[in-house]
């Protein structure tokens, strides 16, 4: 019978010792697969029995043959064995391994990693697995739901973060979860034990990025056609290129008017309904579309959406032959703003 387990189900049990044989952790996102990984060698066997019993291969330097014949052996001085294939998309017919899935050893505990993909459902072998074992798919998560990724994470890290404050680490840090997590990582390190609070002052301080001059707040001041305080980042930007490359600010703006012109075409312009329209998950996330409704006509919203698009291709050299990036967007959030 297939298992469809969630991420803290398969957790859960792999922490309590209730393993499977085989483990099949496929999908876009590696950062769920890595956690889930090495959760399994945290807990399959003792620090003493891993010389002799975990097997860690990969994709593109070994064979199924080889997969095979590590997985059939038994165990030395313990109850089980850990067999690990890392980057199993790489691994030439791998769907010969279903010879070994049909009739797996109850001693050993196989891992398969494929990311950044999924197996070809056309293929038995994943169907195989999940009758036997675990199939885990690890999906990206857009980055409308990552400020409630950090907020539960920070949480299970003893540590505390307002959804403002995570949406400013998410509009700097994107949705690279291995990123984002080694970040807040060394944010909780530095955290004293009577102030487990993440505030804007502490990431300015140890990441970087500013409380006053960032994505999050760029959009919020083209939103409300600040032109001074627009201004006045985007020349920020210019001084600073390193920590605010063209290219992210580029994708913010642009995901901001596409939403804007989505909620352009709803009948019910309430929040509530826009929020739920746009995916958002708390009210402060659709002040700016709230606003910007009443300053930027469907037409000039899907005119800036243009413009985005030129200034992303002119920061790639096209039709520019000497505008550096801190310059194009002076000159870009002007444009959107007029």
């Amino acid at each position: 019978m297939a298992k469809e387990l969630s991420f803290q189900e398969i957790e859960g049990n792999i922490r309590i010792k209730k393993f499977m044989p085989v483990y099949l952790f496929q999908g876009e996102e590696p950062y769920f697969i890595d956690q889930l990984t090495d959760l399994l060698i945290a807990n399959v066997l003792d620090d003493s029995e891993r010389d002799f019993n975990q097997t860690v291969v990969y994709g593109l330097e070994t064979d199924v043959a080889t997969v095979i014949n590590a997985c059939r052996r038994y165990p030395m001085m313990s109850d089980r064995q850990l067999v690990i294939v890392k980057e199993a998309q790489g691994l030439k017919d791998i769907d010969e391994l279903i010879h070994y899935v049909r009739k797996p050893l109850s001693s050993t505990v196989l891992v398969i990693n494929y990311k950044y993909g999924k197996l070809d459902g056309r293929k038995k072998l994943a169907s195989e697995i999940a009758k036997i074992g675990i199939s885990f798919e690890s999906k990206k998560i857009y980055e409308n739901k990552i400020p409630s990724f950090i907020v539960s994470y920070l949480q299970n890290k003893k540590a505390n973060i307002d959804v403002k404050t995570a949406q400013l680490l998410t509009d700097y840090l994107g949705n690279n979860l291995s990123k984002l997590t080694n970040e807040l990582d060394k944010l909780c390190i530095i955290l004293p034990e009577n102030q487990r609070r993440i505030t804007p002052e502490i990431i300015e301080n140890n990441i970087g990025v500013s409380k006053d001059f960032n994505n999050f707040e760029l959009q919020k001041a083209i939103a409300s056609k600040d032109v001074l305080k627009a201004n006045r980042i985007a020349m920020y930007f210019k001084q600073n290129p390193k920590g605010n490359p063209l290219v992210v600010t580029l994708t913010v703006l642009f995901n901001f008017f596409s939403n804007l012109m989505i909620c352009h075409y709803q009948s019910n312009k309430s929040q509530i309904n826009l929020k739920n329209i746009l995916g958002f998950q708390y009210d402060f996330q659709t002040i700016d579309y709230m606003t910007a409704l009443n300053i930027y006509s469907a037409r000039k919203t899907m005119d800036n959406i243009s413009l985005i698009r030129e200034y992303d291709a002119k920061g790639k050299g096209v039709d520019n032959s000497s505008a550096l990036e801190g310059e194009l967007l002076v000159e870009l959030v002007y444009k959107l703003m007029h």
